[in-house]
């Protein structure tokens, strides 16, 4: 599911909401009960001393339990998402030191740690150039073939008419939704939807 609309219309809002960061002002939301959701968020920029290496920073969904260290089988679990993500090659470099595209993966590792049902892209694309942000959903797309299901955030209509099958676009007052290949731009208004 692709979800388009200018800035200001609630795409983020609904995004926190199915995380349930925020609660509904009115009507609710049901989802399955333990549905596990990834969230990959618009680029974050770390500064180039930021400290932790990137198999570190993966990592860091695994430490719900009293213990400062991963097991055995968790850092198997990091390994193998750094290895479908590739990522392997620089697991222990600085993430400050990443590309664009490989803070992006890390964050993309990161939320697949933890084996989602969904898995929320929000605008993760928006400072990447044109090849990375292919490299990008065409993994998240090779995903998605084993069953994960997808919302991905975004402006950029080229992607949403390549990767998605629906669309949902949130307006001020109201919505549509329906088939990618019925989503229309009106002239003008370029990627900025």
């Amino acid at each position: 599911m692709i979800i388009v609309g200018e800035n200001g219309v609630g795409k983020t809002t609904l995004v926190n909401t199915l995380l349930g960061k925020l609660k509904p002002r009115s009507g609710d939301i049901s989802m399955a009960d333990r549905l596990r959701i990834g969230y990959v968020p618009q680029f974050r920029n770390l500064d180039i001393d930021y400290p932790l290496s990137v198999r570190n920073f993966v990592s860091l969904n695994l430490l719900h339990s009293w213990q400062p260290w991963l097991s055995k089988k968790e850092r198997a679990r990091v390994n193998r998402v750094l290895k479908q993500v590739d990522l392997e090659s620089i697991a222990d470099r600085p993430l400050g030191l990443a590309s664009g595209g490989e803070k992006q993966r890390a964050y993309l590792a990161q939320a697949l740690l933890n084996r989602p049902q969904l898995l929320i892209l929000d605008e993760s694309t928006a400072s990447l150039d044109n090849e990375m942000k292919f490299e990008l959903l065409d993994l998240v797309s090779r995903l998605q073939q084993n069953g994960l299901t997808v919302i991905f955030i975004t402006h950029d209509l080229e992607l949403a008419q390549h990767y998605g099958t629906r669309y949902l676009m949130m307006k001020s007052d109201g919505y549509e939704s329906g088939p990618i290949n019925e989503l229309s731009v009106k002239e003008g208004s370029g990627d900025n939807v």
